[in-house]
């Protein structure tokens, strides 16, 4: 049992977290023609603009209700009527998705009521869906906005339906899922002769295509009719503890029954998932997974000597660092710092003796003494300083090029961690030789 740890610092000096309402932002970009909108002032969405653009390289849906000190005292109605017809004119969205903020949550906006009077007022928004969720950013993190976002979508869109479709399955993705992860169970799930509904599902509209057309709102993604027969499904599969609530809202409101996958990182847990299928087809496992099991296994044999009482230190979201920790440990690593930015039920349970609900400064000081720091890009600077390597896991991941294809899932994405991280332990093995050599070279002259 690990002990959770509250670092009572007074302010955050290196932020490992991000915000709920980004979360939720981006939870609302894999619905198609969709529009994520934040209720507060321009700065916040700016800010999550720039973070999002850097990450995915992309263009990135955002738009944000504008709150100056004025309408902020005063409530926000005007600005949210105002800007969900501008954005319908505009963009005409199947969706618009209303993500709080700090500023709105402390003010107290009914939003719930705004939008009730905007229908009122603006029946040319009768065909666009309107969505709020409550997102305040001064408590909770990144994947509580997105679990949020995906448990009100559920709430407000999905229809109650007596009919069950067969080989129909839901599939609740989790934040810590790239675009290439969530295709990957895709591929998975369908070729176990299942069709999947999967919300979000960032694959379609964040996985870097050239659209034919241009379009203001996101491109792919889940269609809204397909999210509404959700309740039709013979079961829910959601992966990760974040998605919980989500998968118990659909249950309770049509009667689907949910299994959660706490990790499809790592040969276990890997081996569970396609179990599950095999059991919900009653289909013998295709032997493409066989042979890529027999991969991973492959890799683990060629890797392990790397792994064997490897000192780490992990700075993430709950999910991600479960997934990616357990995985290295089953390794033989060893998790000698482990930070993260919001409770969970995991953390007691993490193979460590500690974790730290705390920022990348509360990384640094603990990784000393390690020899693998992972880490989102913030943590290059702590890397830089203690000399020692990052591999780069998480959001924002703003120095590499093809964030939203970095596979982590199944047994390819399993294999890919491996072989990505003994590399990059084998190419600074190889630099500390060089300065080994370097130093010799250059006491020999010396003497």
């Amino acid at each position: 049992m690990a002990t959770i740890i509250h670092s009572k610092k007074a302010c955050s000096v290196s932020p490992l977290k991000l915000s709920q309402p980004i979360g939720g932002a981006l939870a609302f970009m894999g619905i198609n023609r969709s529009m994520p909108v934040l209720h507060g002032s321009q700065g916040c969405t700016a800010f999550g603009l720039v973070l999002f653009v850097r990450h995915f390289r992309e263009m990135i849906p955002l738009q944000t209700t504008a709150m100056n000190e004025v309408t902020t005292i005063m409530g926000g109605l005007e600005n949210i009527e105002q800007a969900i017809v501008n954005i319908y004119k505009r963009a005409k969205p199947a969706l618009i998705g209303i993500c709080s903020t700090g500023l709105t949550e402390t003010k107290g906006d009914d939003v719930e009521s705004y939008l009730k009077v905007v229908r009122q007022r603006h029946s040319e928004v009768e065909d666009c869906q309107l969505v709020y969720v409550s997102t305040p950013d001064f408590v909770g993190a990144f994947q509580d906005g997105w679990g949020k976002a995906v448990s009100k979508m559920i709430e407000v869109l999905v229809e109650k339906s007596s009919e069950t479709v067969k080989g129909q399955i839901n599939i609740l993705a989790g934040s810590h899922l790239s675009a290439a992860d969530i295709e990957e169970i895709k591929e998975m799930v369908e070729d176990f002769g299942l069709r999947a509904i999967i919300l979000p599902d960032i694959s379609g509209s964040l996985d870097g295509h050239l659209p034919e057309d241009f379009t203001p709102t996101t491109i792919g993604g889940t269609p809204l009719e397909k999210l509404k027969e959700m309740g039709k499904s013979e079961v829910t599969i959601a992966i990760g503890e974040q998605m919980r609530a989500a998968a118990m809202a659909l249950e309770i409101k049509t009667g689907v029954p949910f299994f959660i996958f706490e990790r499809l990182t790592g040969l276990a847990s890997v081996d569970l998932f396609i179990e599950r299928l095999s059991s919900i087809t009653q289909k013998p496992v295709p032997n493409k997974y066989r042979r890529q099991r027999s991969q991973l296994v492959d890799a683990m044999l060629d890797c392990q000597f790397y792994f064997g009482g490897l000192p780490i230190a992990l700075g993430a979201e709950p999910d991600l660092l479960w997934a990616i920790g357990n995985f290295l440990v089953e390794m033989g690593a060893k998790i000698t710092a482990a930070i993260t930015t919001t409770e969970s039920v995991l953390l007691p349970n993490m193979p460590c003796e500690t974790v730290t609900i705390g920022d990348l400064e509360d990384l640094e000081t603990m990784a000393k003494g390690t020899e693998l720091i992972l880490t989102h890009s913030h943590g290059r600077g702590a890397s830089r300083r203690l000399g020692i390597p990052l591999y780069r896991i998480g959001l924002p991941m703003f120095d590499r090029v093809g964030a939203a294809h970095r596979l982590s899932v199944g047994y390819r994405g399993s294999r890919n961690i491996l072989f990505e991280i003994t590399n990059l332990l084998i190419e600074q093995e190889e630099k500390k030789e060089e300065e080994k050599e370097r130093t010799h070279f250059f006491t020999s002259l010396s003497g």
